[in-house]
């Protein structure tokens, strides 16, 4: 039987390396939507990866040996890489037409979308309060998106098939990490990314001459990298349902990173959308944690 003032720490420190890991991907975004001023974005998202495949790989190999690669799943592999080039390349797409803060509003609904995917494909009962949280998202989306408004445009479409493509990535993952080493999950990852991503490299490679951008791609890669490396850890530490509500401190580290970089302040509606996405994925996470409470309980009476 675990002892729970043995587990606090862990928990507490996982809510930490999760929180650092989210306050990353804020700074890869505001630093992507710098460097896309004057670096193509397939350009970009190849120095992304490829420094994230350099790294777990001169961090690893050493001590894991060849037993890095070992993995029962090397299609399952390969399709979660995929997917999630996929999400990084829309990410990039988006982050040159939208705020920082507002697009990562709109990928916060990713766990929302998760419930409506699991009902639709893998049959899930899913409760009529959770059906109200995922409308509550979608229509917090609707808001900052505002259709027909002046400042709606196609690209802010986008963040919407990341958000889909990035819920296929995150159900993939979460059926692999029952099985697979973590380490190894990433370094194909990085792998996998590197190679789609050298595809387009020879015909959108500029040289650049500001160091500033030179910067900003190594800058790209490192909190990309420390921020999924820190995720990784984190979930070794914390249950998935303790650490969700917590991923959504991203959209105020975003929010600082657009008003620092860029000087932008969301307008009333996009921050009224941005507490509906947060508060309708916060009591989602509350909900899971309480059910699963409830399943223990009776699994134990």
């Amino acid at each position: 039987m675990s002892d729970p003032a043995r587990s606090r720490p862990n928990t507490l420190a996982g809510i930490a390396l999760l929180v650092a890991a989210v306050c990353c991907f804020a700074i890869l975004d505001t630093t992507t939507k710098v460097v896309s001023l004057g670096v193509p974005v397939l350009m970009a998202l190849w120095f992304r990866y490829a420094f994230q495949a350099i790294a777990t790989t001169a961090a690893m190999l050493p001590s894991r040996g060849w037993s890095l690669l070992r993995t029962a799943h090397p299609k399952f592999q390969c399709l979660r890489g995929v997917l999630l080039v996929v999400s990084s390349s829309l990410a990039f797409f988006s982050l040159q037409h939208m705020p920082v803060g507002e697009f990562t509003a709109i990928v916060m609904i990713t766990p929302l979308v998760m419930t409506l995917l699991a009902s639709l494909t893998l049959g899930e009962r899913v409760s009529v309060l959770r059906w109200s949280l995922v409308f509550g998202g979608f229509l917090g989306t609707l808001i900052i998106i505002r259709p027909g408004g002046e400042s709606f445009s196609w690209a802010m479409l986008l963040p919407l098939g990341l958000v889909i493509s990035n819920s296929w990535f995150q159900i993939l993952t979460s059926r692999l990490a029952r099985t697979e080493d973590p380490v190894t999950m990433h370094f194909y990852t990085g792998w996998i990314g590197t190679l789609v991503a050298s595809l387009a490299l020879p015909f959108v490679w500029t040289t650049l001459e500001s160091w500033s951008l030179w910067a900003g791609l190594a800058l790209m890669g490192f909190t990309a990298t420390v921020g999924h490396f820190m995720m990784i850890l984190a979930y070794a530490r914390a249950p998935v349902s303790t650490l969700t509500p917590f991923l959504y401190a991203q959209i105020g580290f975003a929010m600082l990173g657009g008003w620092f970089a860029f000087s932008h302040v969301p307008d009333q509606l996009s921050l009224l959308g941005m507490v509906m996405i947060a508060v309708c994925g916060a009591t989602g996470a509350w909900l899971a944690v309480r059910e699963s409470h409830l399943l223990i309980q009776a699994a134990k009476s």
